[in-house]
């Protein structure tokens, strides 16, 4: 089954975004398609500024690509001092895409 990720990060600077995709990517200029994520499993990947710092809301096609993904990308926040990168995973209803 489907799972909608949202990582709410207070603090995070738009940098700090585009240092983590770039890691991610190995690569500059960051992610750009979901072949650039290390894993598979990436639907899609959706990143916005909030008044508070950064949010990601990412659909994976399961619970365990995620979790698998998110072995390479908390330890790369922390290493960009993003503190308590704390996902809320949800089971899909809908997903629709292009």
């Amino acid at each position: 089954m489907s799972v909608v990720v949202v990582f709410e990060l207070p603090g995070m600077t738009r940098a700090q975004y585009e240092q983590s995709a770039e890691k991610v990517a190995g690569r500059p200029g960051g992610v750009t398609s979901p072949a650039d994520w290390p894993v598979a499993g990436l639907i899609s990947h959706t990143s916005a500024p909030t008044p508070e710092g950064w949010l990601v809301v990412d659909v994976w096609e399961s619970e365990e690509a995620f979790r698998q993904f998110g072995e390479t990308i908390v330890p790369i926040l922390q290493e960009l001092g993003v503190p308590d990168a704390k996902p809320k995973v949800y089971p899909t209803h809908t997903v629709v895409t292009r």
